[in-house]
């Protein structure tokens, strides 16, 4: 089990790599992930610019108008699809394929198309797996298995995933590579000068930012702000997010109406703010630069990446979420609050905690700033880079010493 921690040098030479994914225009997390990897990837190998091989679910496959780099489209559905990509990879100037996994992405049973493309490749392989569940079918066992073996490398985000990955998945422990979830660099500062721009000024500003769907706890943190205005009326909810496409597909916003109700119901239109859009980067960190204090009420409790509280995280935010597995470990060290599932009490009382406590309030901010600065993605974009060079190479990886992370966190302008 290794992490890729030092930054490339110039003299390494470019690379063509062909990345296998969801890809923007694409709402949802994967699409925006790769869009982010890439771009910061690109910035460091701008001599040979990211391509991609997107896989689109059918009913979109002729609809979203994909940008220069989606080289090639497999739909979800046809495996044909996936063998003649793995030809077309084959048959060019690649020197590697990056796969970003996630089950749900690809076709066939637990995404077994993917593996047919995998075991046809005659290139180099490197795959993220997104999500390693601890409860599976032996078909998905089978999928991370297959792709684990043909992999020269495999990558995950935390520490706790790459242990599930040796011990139930099989994996050889020296293909295990921990790269954390990249995050935009982003100042240490006040929030309230943001909060102008938003005609916020004046209000304690909760939120979270996320594709909306069942999973994502959001009555409760709707109950956690009922309490919670009793004794600080100026609190703001901001709930930021479109519902999730296969979502919205299926059930249509039945989800966003339920909440609407609850709002009403718990007599906090005040309180709460809806924000029912896709967020470009850019409004997306306008947004996380005015919150105070960053809410994930997850459900799932296997959920091993998060891209939203990575960011809020790299943002020097306080953050408060269930223990799902991504939260437990990036929370952990005073870098943010757990509170138990599905309890709404427990959320409001932790949230009033640290508002009556801006002292503790700062040292998390702090602390969960200070670990951001290993996960942005100008650092996450080098790691990634230094894999493939050395997976090409194919020498032990060696590793120089990690590089201080800065001390020196400057001081909010005015206090959060």
């Amino acid at each position: 089990m290794r992490s890729i921690q030092h930054i490339l040098t110039r003299q390494q030479k470019p690379l063509n790599v062909i990345y296998v994914s969801s890809y923007i225009p694409r709402k949802c997390g994967i699409a925006t992930y790769t869009k982010d990897l890439t771009n910061a990837i690109n910035l460091i190998n701008s001599h040979s610019l990211a391509e991609l091989l997107v896989v689109t679910p059918s009913h979109e496959h002729d609809l979203l108008d994909y940008p220069w780099e989606a080289k090639y489209k497999i739909r979800r559905d046809n495996l044909a699809d996936y063998i003649a990509a793995a030809e077309y990879v084959n048959s060019s100037h690649a020197d590697l394929v990056m796969l970003e996994h996630e089950f749900g992405l690809f076709g066939g049973e637990s995404g077994e198309f993917i593996v047919h493309f995998a075991e046809a490749l005659n290139k180099p392989l490197i795959t993220t797996f997104h999500t390693v569940p601890s409860k599976y079918t032996s078909a998905m066992a089978k999928v991370l298995r297959r792709l684990g073996k043909k992999s020269s490398a495999v990558t995950v985000m935390m520490d706790n995933v790459a242990d599930e990955l040796i011990g139930h998945y099989h994996i050889p422990q020296r293909k295990v590579v921990i790269i954390p979830h990249g995050v935009p660099d982003l100042p240490f500062n006040s929030t309230e000068k943001y909060k102008a721009k938003r005609r916020l000024s004046g209000r304690i500003v909760l939120g979270n930012i996320n594709l909306l769907h069942h999973n994502k706890g959001i009555e409760y943190a709707l109950e956690a702000v009922a309490s919670i205005a009793q004794h600080h009326p100026e609190v703001i909810y901001v709930c930021i997010g479109q519902t999730h496409p296969e979502v919205l597909r299926k059930e249509g916003e039945t989800y966003r109406n339920y909440l609407k109700k609850r709002v009403r119901e718990l007599n906090i239109k005040k309180n709460v703010l809806f924000i029912n859009k896709y967020l470009s980067l850019k409004e997306l960190t306008e947004w996380l630069k005015l919150i105070d204090i960053y809410i994930t009420p997850y459900l799932d409790p296997q959920q091993i990446a998060s891209g939203a509280l990575a960011y809020a995280i790299g943002a020097g935010k306080a953050c408060v979420s269930t223990p799902y597995l991504y939260a437990k470990e990036v929370l952990a060290d005073g870098r943010g609050l757990l509170v138990p599932w599905r309890d709404s009490v427990a959320l409001a009382n932790t949230v009033n905690e640290l508002l009556s406590n801006p002292t503790k309030k700062l040292e998390i901010e702090r602390n969960a700033y200070q670990y951001g600065r290993l996960m942005t993605w100008s650092h996450v974009g080098s790691q990634h880079l230094n894999l493939f060079h050395t997976i090409l190479a194919r020498t032990p990886l060696k590793l120089p010493a990690v590089s201080d992370i800065p001390q020196d966190i400057p001081q909010p302008s005015s206090p959060h």
